[in-house]
């Protein structure tokens, strides 16, 4: 388009915005939770146990104790997590809290005594700890760095997971960078799911990192299937016992997504010799789990073909709001540009809970200004990057789960269009 037909569209944008603006909408596209609808599949856990409350050992899941999880959990943890009963532990129903655990642990209290915490080796060398964070990534994970003012180090995300050159050399340089936050499976927020080399390369890194590195492998997404035929991911507990580095691994894992996400279970599997560290640290805040809870989802579950059943209806809901906002996209922006260029770019999941876009550099930030005063909540620019500081001001998660897809056509419907009326004032210089 030329000046002059930019000037009209803009105009017939700006009336659209108008009108769009009158409706006072009040939509939510900002977190992946999980739906009303979603959450119902999982309502007979109430009253499941019917007073039945013994453990598959005899104990009895009301009482004290049991600080490693419930053995029936511990091996459905196993199995979900592709390793032995003996590497697992079981929480509560947060895996963010799990994680915030091991990091504050390793950080403050050592994994193996007071000598090897990170903060102990940074007093001594006069440095300061450092994670590396590929990105675009999870936002929560950041805020634990930030929280225990480890510095991040951006890392870049490729279609196969992190640059693992850059990585490699990183970990090389500084033996300060003491892990690396992952997301392998429909990775938060770009849907990647890691190759195999790439899951092979990570399982060596704690050949050539500093001390006690560690690898946050957040698998949270690892059931939540979008297709027919989903990837297959590597095991890097596999490869890291091989390679001499299973130390260097805690893989998570949880059922907040899956049954009630405000009351689930979380498992972590690592070493034997992690786990020990870990539960004498908790042990000290705690004398057990809530074990009643683990019962309860170990008498819904089962296993995992029933978890891959249950994990069937959450897809038959969730699959429909996912076509609805890459059918908008594709209608609304897939044949526009702007001075020769798209208006913007998106991924499309084969799984996990996210939709990525990317506007043209330098109009995120307005895009979700625009939307948010039009009555549709996006999460805010720069989420995705370590210190909310996303180099090209490009990256929009959209999460489409928690509203009806009626709510969903409408959410887009402002979005694209606030997308395009963006993108033609930057063109304009306005």
């Amino acid at each position: 388009m030329n000046d002059q037909q930019l000037q009209a569209r803009h105009q017939e944008l700006r009336e659209q915005y108008r009108q769009v603006s009158e409706q006072k909408l009040n939509l939510d596209l900002t977190r992946g939770k999980p739906s009303t609808e979603q959450l119902c599949q999982s309502d007979a856990l109430d009253g499941i146990l019917a007073n039945d409350y013994l453990c598959a050992d005899g104990s009895d899941s009301r009482n004290y104790g049991g600080i490693m999880g419930i053995p029936e959990a511990r091996k459905f943890a196993a199995e979900y997590l592709e390793t032995i009963p003996s590497r697992t532990m079981v929480g509560g129903n947060s895996s963010l809290q799990m994680m915030y655990q091991v990091v504050i642990g390793a950080h403050f209290h050592g994994v193996n005594g007071p000598e090897s915490a990170w903060m102990a080796e940074a007093s001594k060398t006069g440095s300061q700890v450092k994670f590396l964070c590929p990105a675009p990534g999870y936002d929560r994970h950041f805020s634990v760095c930030e929280a225990l003012n480890i510095i991040m180090i951006p890392v870049t995300m490729t279609p196969e997971g992190p640059d693992m050159d850059q990585v490699e050399a990183l970990v090389k340089a500084d033996p300060m960078i003491k892990g690396i936050w992952c997301v392998p499976k429909y990775s938060n927020p770009d849907g990647v799911v890691y190759s195999a080399p790439v899951v092979a390369r990570m399982a060596q890194l704690g050949k050539i990192a500093g001390a006690n590195f560690r690898i946050m492998w957040d698998n949270a997404y690892a059931e939540h299937h979008l297709v027919d035929t989903p990837p297959t991911l590597a095991n890097i507990l596999e490869l890291s016992e091989a390679a001499g580095t299973l130390d260097n691994v805690v893989v998570i894992g949880s059922t907040s997504k899956i049954t009630h996400a405000g009351a689930g279970i979380a498992f972590i599997a690592s070493s034997e010799a992690n786990l020990a560290s870990l539960a004498d640290q908790l042990g000290i805040s705690t004398i057990g789990p809530d074990k009643v809870n683990q019962l309860r989802h170990m008498r819904l579950l089962k296993d995992m073909d029933a978890l891959r059943g249950l994990m069937q209806g959450h897809r038959r809901i969730l699959q429909p709001k996912f076509e609805s906002v890459l059918k908008a996209l594709e209608a609304g922006l897939a044949e526009k540009s702007v001075n020769g260029q798209a208006l913007g770019s998106w991924t499309k999941p084969q799984g996990g809970y996210f939709v990525l876009f990317d506007t043209q550099p330098g109009l995120a930030d307005k895009v979700v200004k625009l939307t948010a005063a039009a009555g549709v909540k996006l999460t805010p620019a720069g989420s995705t990057y370590p210190y909310k500081n996303d180099p090209n001001d490009s990256n929009i998660r959209l999460a489409p789960s928690f509203p009806s897809v009626k709510d969903i056509e409408a959410a887009m419907r402002v979005f694209v269009l606030c997308v395009e009326l963006a993108t033609i004032e930057k063109a304009l210089g306005l």
